[in-house]
């Protein structure tokens, strides 16, 4: 496949790029930013700069108010350092007006670090906003009759790390949920008040490597229940809700997906990264597949059907910030014929996804149906040692799925079968394994290609080396090639164990379906990267008629689609299949 790929150097910014379905071309006069911004200057990137970008529903007089008379219904809401913009968004058919915001705010002492408008009370004269900061405290406001202001966690008395990511509860019209740096999630409920004295916790689920618990209160109030995810500490990155809005998603420091039915609060999916953390995640429009990035430079394909990943990217020369599916850019099976709204998900063929990365580059990737459904392919040796925990199929342990029959849960997800393998990832002809060894900790084959037999002794005499090319958790200053253990390895003599916090070891899941080797699954390469930005892009959104990207110049630029693209209907979507190019 031929990739459009450019060098990297600082001077060729690209303000346009050709995909099959034409040229995507930058709209320089639909450039969104501070005001008081005078091009470009070295060093003067924001880490979190993020977009939202909301539609109103339209007013019976020809333009919500704040919309200057140009009748649009757009918003846009960007942050910087410590500023927040929100402005009338004319997209790719008008210039952007600096000078008139909907709304501005500057703060002392903290910063905004992201942010979400309410889709669900939105009217043609009113939006709830929900901003969380840098230090823990999270706002709400209504940019536009600018009567609503509330403040959560002000004190900092539940949270008092960083809001990582911040979303509306799907279909609620008043629960947000908030992720920290501390490795926990909130839910609030915009109608209550918080404490004035720190919440006191009472268990109410536990799980593999997550709990959750409620408030020690006499009356109701925020936050309605916390999650802590992964390892102590460990910062959640981001999460999101499938289209449907049953499943959530999270992403974390720790290297994990962790994918959980909302309602039930059960994990029934997880995946791990190659190296280093997960950043960020998303969901096909289908539901079917959830989509991570990180530290590893790698887009990572993960099944919901399967509970397996199913492939990886590989374009990116830095840490990916944004990974976003393009809805409007699909082919179907039958492209002669009309495909019932109900049953367009069943027939997709092919998916655009889109990612952004601390390279400064735009990748498009396609996704299609002979690298999402390749032939099963069972691996002649044994990934984990006689006395390692056994995974289901589903990457979470505890529980294995029969041999020759596929299990439901009781939440209706149904677990994939492997053929040939076990559920601790061995195949089915194996011979069990001998007990009673004194050496009783979980090794691993970690070679790529052609396993090797290898005696004990010299296994644990070259772990270390073997595993030099991994890094688990930790989160570096910059972008290095050099990765290495998140925790040493205990003296030799008793053999190599690596102790988490939650007591289970994250190489186990090495060579298993929720982590295979990088030889283990398709590869694929980008349809386009290019370089976009002079800073580390931070904001990836794909509409109808154009897409948008920030960097952390605080710069939102707008990029309009090929015009045959979308003709007609706004939501039309391509029926022409889109096949790989040799």
């Amino acid at each position: 496949m031929a990739v459009q790929s450019d060098s990297g150097g600082k001077d060729d910014v690209k303000t346009q790029f050709v995909t099959r379905e034409g040229t995507y071309r930058l709209m320089t006069l639909s450039e969104y930013s501070r005001p008081n911004r005078v091009g470009y200057t070295s060093g003067s990137g924001s880490t979190h700069v993020r977009v939202s970008l909301v539609s109103l529903p339209p007013g019976t007089g020809g333009g919500a108010p704040g919309s200057d008379g140009q009748g649009s219904d757009d918003r846009i809401c960007f942050n910087h350092g410590k500023e927040l913009y929100v402005y009338v968004y004319r997209g790719v058919k008008k210039a952007a007006d600096l000078t008139k915001p909907v709304d501005k705010k500057m703060y002392k002492g903290t910063n905004p670090t992201c942010h979400d408008f309410n889709t669900i009370t939105m009217t043609p004269e009113s939006v709830s906003l929900v901003i969380g900061f840098s230090t823990g405290q999270i706002q709400l406001i209504d940019p536009i009759k600018k009567e609503l202001s509330k403040l959560y966690n002000e004190e900092r008395l539940i949270d008092k790390t960083r809001v990582t990511c911040i979303k509306w509860v799907p279909g609620s019209s008043n629960l947000f949920i908030s992720a920290h740096a501390s490795g926990q999630l909130y839910v609030y409920n915009e109608e209550l008040t918080c404490g004035t004295t720190s919440p006191h916790y009472q268990l109410f689920k536990q799980g593999e490597s997550y709990s959750i618990h409620t408030c020690r209160t006499k009356s109701t109030r925020n936050p309605l229940y916390r999650w802590v995810i992964g390892a102590e500490g460990s910062c959640i990155n981001e999460f999101s809700f499938s289209p449907c809005g049953t499943n959530l998603a999270v992403v974390s420091q720790d290297g994990f997906l962790r994918v959980f039915h909302y309602d039930t609060m059960e994990l029934i999916g997880r995946a791990r990264s190659y190296f280093g953390g997960f950043l960020c995640v998303c969901w096909s429009p289908d539901g079917k597949y959830v989509v991570v990035g990180g530290e590893d430079d790698l887009v990572t394909v993960w099944s919901f059907s399967e509970r397996r990943v199913v492939a990886r990217g590989q374009g990116h020369r830095s840490w990916v910030s944004v990974v976003a599916f393009d809805p409007y850019v699909v082919s179907f099976a039958d492209p002669e014929h009309e495909v019932e709204e109900d049953k367009k998900s069943e027939s997709v063929q092919c998916y655009r996804l889109g990612s952004v990365s601390q390279d400064t580059q735009l990748c498009l990737w396609d996704l299609t149906e002979d690298v999402l459904r390749p032939p099963v392919r069972v691996r002649a040796s044994a990934h984990l040692s006689p006395n390692s925990q056994g995974f289901s199929p589903n990457g979470v342990p505890g529980t294995k799925a029969p041999a020759k029959c596929t299990k439901t849960n009781k939440i209706g997800h149904k677990h994939a079968e492997l053929s040939g393998v076990t559920a601790a990832g061995e195949p089915s002809g194996a011979k069990p394994p001998a007990k009673g060894k004194a050496n009783n900790v979980a090794t691993l084959n970690i070679s790529v290609g052609k396993a090797k037999e290898e005696s004990s002794g010299s296994l644990g005499a070259n772990f270390t080396q073997r595993l030099a090319g991994f890094s688990f958790g930790e989160r570096r200053s910059e972008h290095r090639r050099n990765f290495s253990l998140a925790r040493p390895a205990e003296k030799a003599g008793a053999g190599v164990a690596l102790r988490r916090a939650d007591g289970h070891d994250p190489l186990r899941l090495i060579g298993t379906p929720s982590c295979p080797r990088f030889d283990e699954c398709p590869v694929l390469e980008p349809l386009v990267c290019k370089k976009v930005a002079h800073e580390r892009l931070t904001a990836l959104l794909f509409r109808a008629e154009y897409l948008v990207t920030a960097c952390a110049d605080g710069c939102v630029n707008t990029w309009a689609r090929p015009a045959r693209a979308h003709n007609g209907d706004a939501r039309r979507r391509d029926r022409e299949r889109l096949d790989l190019v040799d």
